[in-house]
């Protein structure tokens, strides 16, 4: 969207294995899920043309898209869209509809609303696993990109990290593009973080080793900055990460590719350590 996409100055300022090593557009991994929850067009606009190569997912929290004018949602859907990005309604709106509707219903309605994909997930009801199954076949059904949601937004109803990788791993058996691991809005109290927000990395471990191959496929809610360099340390550059205020979308790409203190520290560390970087060599004189 922005004509001029700066590649020279990202490559004067990122070093070239971390270039390397970060995915591009259409990725598989590594991908952004930024989260709606009421831009306008304008602020849509905005955002994509300073931001649209570093966004691959779109949600539109909670029940949002169902609060706007249909008009403008249409024409929200079709703007995020001509950027290359999937657009989905957030999972509660798959449940809210799916406790009262046919799910035929649901997936024929987003459709023909513009979203390119959809979310479904068992944040606040249960579903059988065959009704799960079932949902996501119908989703694929109405050509709609499946991501589903393993988790409970019920802070005293959470499953273990083991139950989380089996539904995950049962989700992408199904058809399922992408699993996102629950840490709600405010990434404290659910999933992988404790009240105030701080990572149990015990978890997350047993996760990966459980899910093994197909961790590229998670995507990992971590709307807080700690959180974001805990996991883009473990898993590199090119992991998954949602619920990422679009405020912050810049911000985030900065800290996955060393141009923010938490990842650049590092990063010159190990440059210095390998020989790569001298700290006490005055550099030559640039040829005029």
């Amino acid at each position: 969207m922005t004509g001029d996409d700066g590649s020279a100055w990202y490559r004067l300022a990122v070093t070239g294995e971390v270039r390397r090593e970060r995915s591009v557009k259409p990725r598989r991994a590594g991908v952004t899920m930024a989260i709606d929850t009421g831009l306008g067009l304008s602020q849509c606009g905005d955002l994509l043309m300073v931001a649209d190569r570093w966004i691959d997912h779109w949600k539109l929290s909670f029940g949002t898209s169902a609060l706007m004018p249909k008009p403008v949602l249409a024409k929200k859907l079709d703007l995020i869209g001509s950027a290359g990005v999937l657009t989905f309604p957030g999972g509660t709106m798959f449940e809210a509809t799916i406790v009262r509707r046919h799910c035929r219903h649901y997936m024929r309605t987003a459709r023909g609303m513009g979203f390119t994909a959809v979310e479904i997930s068992e944040g606040s009801i249960d579903l059988s696993p065959d009704r799960r199954r079932g949902a996501i076949e119908c989703a694929l059904d109405h050509d709609l990109e499946v991501i589903t949601e393993v988790g409970k937004k019920d802070p005293a109803n959470q499953p273990s990290p083991e139950q989380l990788a089996d539904q995950a791993l049962l989700d992408l058996e199904w058809g399922a593009s992408w699993v996102v691991v629950e840490g709600r809005e405010s990434g404290t109290g659910v999933g992988m973080y404790d009240a105030v927000g701080r990572i149990d990395m015990e978890a997350v471990e047993t996760v990966a080793r459980r899910v093994g191959a197909a961790t590229d496929r998670l995507v990992w809610e971590a709307p807080l900055k700690d959180q974001q360099k805990m996991l883009i340390g473990r898993f590199g550059v090119n992991v998954g990460l949602g619920n990422i205020d679009p405020a912050r979308i810049l911000a985030l790409e900065a800290l996955r590719t060393g141009l923010r203190f938490e990842t650049l520290q590092p990063i010159a560390a190990r440059l210095a350590a390998a020989g790569g970087w001298d700290p006490e060599r005055r550099e030559p004189d640039l040829a005029s």
